[in-house]
């Protein structure tokens, strides 16, 4: 498969330079992750130089939940916030779109092959939910704010982290040459250089701050909450016990 251009699997085309839309996002985003899963932990590793474990520990704190919570980890990937979650004392389930990754997934923690926009769980069934790294690739973020309100219980929480720009001036055109140079360099390097060719350019599909935090309260959150990292920022709220 050559990565000069595009990845294609299965019929769809992924062109870093014309960012899809809808059902082709979808299928689209699918495919880049069975391509990369194999070193995909590697590789993040690699190119956010292990700071995204940090990150993903800082989420699971802010989430602020008792023992034997069950948390619902979306767009789980191989398993780091399940593993994480395990670790803290929590009870995860990860659910995820690639299959590519959930094979290559690394937990004992159940697993269920699905779009997180359409979740398999009965209405307030879980006390907590993590997002890791997926909010820019999902076909729209309204609905997934929705699908959360559903399924967390009144008083639940939620923690979602993502790539973002440094609200600093100068470590935002840093952050910028790295992420959008370098990064696709080190993925060409391990893995596949279209796809992280893609992942910086996926930043697009963010809406502004204001834009989101008034959707996730729209949904049905309170107490919702931003922290800016360098590369990357964290959000939570909690489920409104109404």
């Amino acid at each position: 498969m050559s990565g000069d251009e595009t990845i294609r699997r299965s019929g769809v085309t992924l062109d870093p330079e014309n960012l899809p839309q809808g059902d082709e996002k979808r299928e689209a985003v699918r495919s880049l992750f069975d391509t990369i899963a194999p070193r995909y932990d590697l590789v993040n590793r690699i190119m956010t130089f292990g700071l995204d474990v940090r990150w993903r520990r800082k989420a699971l704190s802010a989430l602020a939940l008792p023992p034997r919570s069950r948390i619902l980890d979306l767009a789980c990937g191989t398993g780091d916030f399940c593993r994480t979650s395990e670790k803290a004392g929590l009870q995860p389930i990860g659910f995820d779109l690639s299959m590519g990754m959930l094979v290559a997934a690394r937990t004992d923690a159940p697993l269920v092959h699905g779009d997180i926009l359409a979740l398999p769980v009965a209405d307030a069934s879980a006390d907590g939910a993590t997002c890791g790294f997926a909010l820019r690739n999902l076909v729209e973020l309204p609905g997934f704010f929705d699908e959360l309100a559903r399924v967390i219980r009144p008083g639940g929480r939620i923690s979602l982290v993502d790539a973002a720009e440094p609200e600093n001036r100068i470590l935002r055109w840093g952050h910028g040459i790295y992420f959008g140079r370098i990064v696709p360099r080190i993925g060409g390097l391990f893995s596949e250089r279209t796809a992280y060719e893609y992942l910086p350019k996926s930043l697009a599909y963010m809406p502004p701050w204001p834009d989101m935090q008034a959707r996730i309260a729209e949904a049905g959150f309170t107490n919702i909450e931003r922290k800016v990292f360098v590369g990357a920022h964290l959000i939570t709220a909690g489920r409104s016990e109404k």
